[in-house]
């Protein structure tokens, strides 16, 4: 009897609602590493895919943005600890993905895992930095605060696959929104393999939807989609990026453009703060005595 085995070979799928459903049309694409060697198949998610995660979105975002900032904290660390706990996995995945090096691999991890950490720290510090007291000339308390904007389609980056990912998604979840992830089109495991982390840990199903396939089949309806509320275009090139910024012009789409970043510096606030509104509060006051003086 031979001591050879076959190893038992990954079929990856989609995230949507919490779940992992094949592709609404049944159809698979041959995810390839830096040299052309077959890694697997993965699912080219079709519009249907694209309209069923924006409804598991919508569905999430009154229980997400309603949960205290503190919570959404915490479930962004507990996050960053499952991602900690299968880091060689990812490393692996990462390395395959974008051609590294194991150890440049693993720092790519070490630092998408800081990443989480850096944003679960933001969840409850963004709206005293955006948000406050205002002055003005009269009898009021003025007090703005941000709200999360709802639905981000998020385009993740083509040659990031990991930690590009990460520095796109995290940042919209942390306020409070949800998200419609379009994984990178040639590099889309580390991304689905993120999904599994995401179910396992305590991030509410619909939060993050996770899609697979073509950038542009995706994205298109996405961008036209009047229940989506903002796009990040991280993932798209010039001509795409001008074609979705047209379409989410319907709905008036806030819309992140792409541009040159490097992922491994640390990133501002710019990110959250693209996705947030400000709600602008007047509350009258009171005057105490002769004096006008009032509280």
């Amino acid at each position: 009897m031979s001591d050879a085995r076959l190893s038992v070979l990954k079929t990856y799928k989609l995230y949507v609602g919490g779940k992992f459903p094949r592709s609404e049309s049944g159809r698979v694409y041959e995810v390839t590493d830096s040299k052309g060697k077959w890694l697997a198949n993965a699912p080219l998610s079709s519009r249907k895919d694209a309209r069923d995660a924006v409804v598991a979105a919508r569905k999430a975002f009154g229980g997400w943005s309603g949960a205290t900032a503190y919570n959404r904290g915490q479930v962004l660390y507990r996050v960053a600890e499952m991602l900690e706990g299968r880091r060689d996995q990812f490393t692996r995945e990462v390395a395959d993905a974008e051609g590294l090096s194991k150890s440049k691999a693993a720092a790519v991890v070490d630092a998408t895992i800081d990443r989480w950490v850096w944003y679960a720290g933001w969840t409850d510090k963004i709206a005293q930095v955006v948000g406050g007291g205002n002055p003005v000339a009269g009898p009021f308390f003025n007090l703005s605060s941000p709200e999360p904007t709802g639905v981000v389609a998020v385009l993740a980056p083509q040659e990031s696959s990991f930690l590009g990912l990460v520095s796109v998604l995290a940042p919209v979840i942390a306020t409070g929104n949800t998200a419609v992830v379009v994984a990178s089109e040639k590099a889309p495991l580390p991304a689905l393999s993120l999904a599994e982390v995401l179910a396992t840990s305590d991030v509410p199903g619909g939060v993050v939807n996770v899609l697979s396939g073509r950038t542009e089949e995706i994205a298109t309806p996405l961008a036209a989609h009047q229940d989506v509320n903002a796009i990040d275009l991280a993932g798209a090139d010039e001509v795409l990026a001008k074609e979705l910024e047209i379409a989410a012009a319907d709905n008036l789409k806030r819309v992140l453009r792409p541009q040159p970043v490097d992922y491994a510096e640390t990133p501002g606030i710019d990110r959250m703060t693209a996705f947030l509104e400000t709600k602008t509060v007047w509350h009258p006051t009171g005057s105490l005595g002769a004096s006008g003086s009032s509280y």
